[in-house]
């Protein structure tokens, strides 16, 4: 039964896309719209710099600020290491 599941996911998936593709008409991209006017084009260090210069920038300095005002650290958090029991009391006992 799963694979009939598996097959039919696949085929509404592959369907799906092709209706898409076909609805979707990249040749009339080509056709100014009224009122159109497109800038100039960037160069190719503008568009690196654009799409992945400031977000990698735009990453590291959120992640410097939740690194640097992250105050979990500064609690200790109860760990197996340092809750007293009567069994980590013998141990530690024994190996003073």
């Amino acid at each position: 039964m799963d694979k009939k599941n598996a097959l039919r996911a696949g085929a509404l998936a592959a369907g799906t896309t092709l209706m898409m593709l076909l609805m979707s008409s990249p040749a009339l991209a080509l056709t100014r719209d009224d009122g159109d006017d497109p800038g100039p084009g960037l160069s190719v260090i503008q568009t690196l710099g654009y799409f992945v210069g400031i977000p990698i920038v735009l990453f590291l300095v959120i992640a410097g600020l939740v690194a640097a005002l992250d105050k979990s650290r500064a609690k200790q958090q109860d760990t197996s290491r340092n809750v007293n029991t009567k069994e980590t009391q013998a141990k530690a006992k024994a190996e003073a």
